[in-house]
C-alpha cells in the first residue's frame, strides 16, 4: 500500500498543478484580451464622418422614407432621430479594420432606446442586411447580433433575434454622457469594446468583410466620430 500511495502523489501534483495553471491563463486571457489597442491602430485612424456632411455615407431607410428627415448634422455631430428605422452606411467596403464610433443617447423612452454598429454589411440594402450587428441598445451596448443569415461558431443554433451575449455587466456610460464603441474585425472574428472595455466577441463567422454602418432603431442618438485604422493581418 505504500509504495501504491508513492506513486499516487506525484501524479495528484501534477493534476493539480495542471489546472492551476489552466484557470491563472484563463483568468489573465479574460482580464487581458489581446490586441487592444491593436498596435499602431491609433495612430493610422482615418475618419469615415467628415463633421460636416454624409460624403462617403449612403441610406436606407424603411419605405424609402427620406433619410433626411432622420439625419443631420448640426455643429460637426450626426444626430439621429431614431424613426423610421433604417441605417446610414458607407459606399466603400472595409475588411481588418478597428473601428471607433463615439455616440450617446439624447434621451431614452421605452421603445425608443436602441441603435447598433454595422459591420461586414452585405448587398442588397434592405431593411435589415446580412451583417454582424454590435448592439447599441440601452444597457445592452455589445451584444453580437449574426443577422440574416450570417452564422458564427458563438452564435450556431441561436436565431437571428438571438444575440451573443455580453461576456458581464455593461460598460456603457449614463445616458447623455459620451460612449466610445470599439470593434476589432480581423477576418472572420469580430471583438466589441465598450469604453475600451472587452465586452464581447465572436469567431468563425461566415462574413469577413463590408459596409460599415449605423442604425436608426428607435433610439434618439448623437454620433461625433467615427472612424477607422487598416490593420495589416
Amino acid at each position: 500500500m505504500k509504495f501504491a500511495a508513492d506513486r499516487l502523489q506525484p501524479t495528484l501534483f501534477a493534476i493539480f498543478l495542471g489546472a492551476s495553471m489552466a484557470l491563472v491563463g484563463f483568468c489573465h486571457a479574460q482580464e487581458n484580451p489581446p490586441d487592444y489597442p491593436p498596435v499602431h491602430a491609433r495612430d493610422l485612424s482615418v475618419p469615415l464622418f467628415n463633421g460636416k456632411d454624409f460624403s462617403g455615407f449612403t441610406f436606407c431607410m424603411k419605405g424609402n422614407a427620406d433619410p433626411l428627415q432622420t439625419w443631420s448634422v448640426t455643429n460637426g455631430v450626426i444626430h439621429c432621430t431614431g424613426k423610421p428605422i433604417g441605417y446610414l452606411r458607407t459606399t466603400q467596403s472595409y475588411s481588418n479594420y478597428f473601428l471607433t464610433v463615439e455616440w450617446r443617447f439624447v434621451k431614452i423612452a421605452p421603445k425608443a432606446d436602441n441603435t447598433g454598429i454595422l459591420v461586414h454589411m452585405q448587398l442588397p440594402d434592405q431593411v435589415w442586411p446580412r451583417c454582424v450587428q454590435v448592439q447599441g441598445k440601452h444597457t445592452r451596448q455589445g451584444d453580437l447580433f449574426l443577422m440574416e443569415g450570417a452564422e458564427s461558431k458563438e452564435h450556431k443554433g441561436l436565431d437571428k433575434n438571438t444575440p451573443v451575449p455580453l461576456r458581464g455587466p455593461s460598460a456603457e456610460n449614463p445616458v447623455g454622457e459620451w460612449n466610445k464603441a470599439e470593434t476589432i474585425c480581423t477576418h472572420n472574428q469580430v471583438e466589441s469594446f465598450i469604453n475600451e472595455k472587452f465586452v464581447n466577441e465572436t469567431t468563425e463567422c461566415t462574413l469577413n468583410d463590408g459596409f460599415i454602418g449605423i442604425q436608426s432603431e428607435g433610439g434618439d442618438i448623437e454620433i461625433r466620430a467615427i472612424y477607422y485604422s487598416p490593420l495589416k493581418y
